[in-house]
């Protein structure tokens, strides 16, 4: 057990993260209560209030782990090469949000609850997290494409993590809804998050590339 207090706390949220994010992967976010939660801790239920008052708390701070290492993949990305073109940059993005399946699954599905009911720190704490993979991403477009100006990496921005919102429910469609498409004669074509995600950002891109990278 970590001595002091501030390691002990950091712990135990750890520790109530880890097993809200193991009951995620196979349940859904109406179904896991705090009770559930707690059930796969090393403690008491009514501990967990010593670190979130929330279930959305509890979440929130999952999403916010999951920006976390997305950011690390992203920092590595710009520190691991000299330049990409639209296709590899692409292809290393999708490859970097195929592992991030709960992160796109709580944004594409929970966020407004999960926001609505978390406090303001800890909502603060989360939206700084996530600026900062907005902005890991920017500087990968400032380095991979210069020609690139200002106001079209906002551009860029502002297309790319709103698009985030969509891609799991489009690429991980449930039995129910994948019978109803087929019911009702919709052509679905099956694709993967990096899939989407390779081809969105490519089309995003292309015209940016240097002359001696199009292939």
């Amino acid at each position: 057990m970590p001595k002091g207090s501030e390691a002990l706390t950091t712990a135990r949220k750890e520790e109530i993260v880890n097993a809200c994010a193991a009951l995620y992967e196979t349940m859904s976010f109406k179904e896991i209560t705090l009770k559930e939660i707690g059930q796969k801790t090393s403690f008491t239920r009514t501990s967990i209030y010593n670190y979130f008052q929330t279930k959305e708390e509890i979440f929130l701070a999952l999403l916010q782990r999951e920006h976390e290492a997305w950011t690390a993949d992203l920092t590595a990305i710009f520190q691991g090469n000299d330049s990409l073109s639209a296709a590899a940059f692409a292809d290393a993005l999708g490859h970097t949000l195929e592992k991030r399946e709960a992160m796109l699954r709580l944004e594409s599905m929970n966020l407004y609850d999960i926001e609505g009911s978390s406090r303001m720190e800890n909502l603060v704490a989360f939206k700084v997290v996530y600026a900062g993979a907005m902005r890991s991403v920017a500087c990968c477009l400032e380095k991979f494409f210069p020609a690139m100006s200002p106001d079209e990496i906002q551009d860029f921005l502002y297309a790319f993590f709103p698009f985030l919102f969509g891609v799991y429910p489009y690429a991980v469609p449930t039995k129910k809804q994948r019978t109803a498409m087929e019911l009702a004669h919709v052509d679905y074509a099956r694709t993967s998050i990096y899939e989407i995600t390779r081809s969105f950002v490519v089309r995003l891109l292309h015209s940016f590339e240097k002359p001696d990278t199009l292939s």
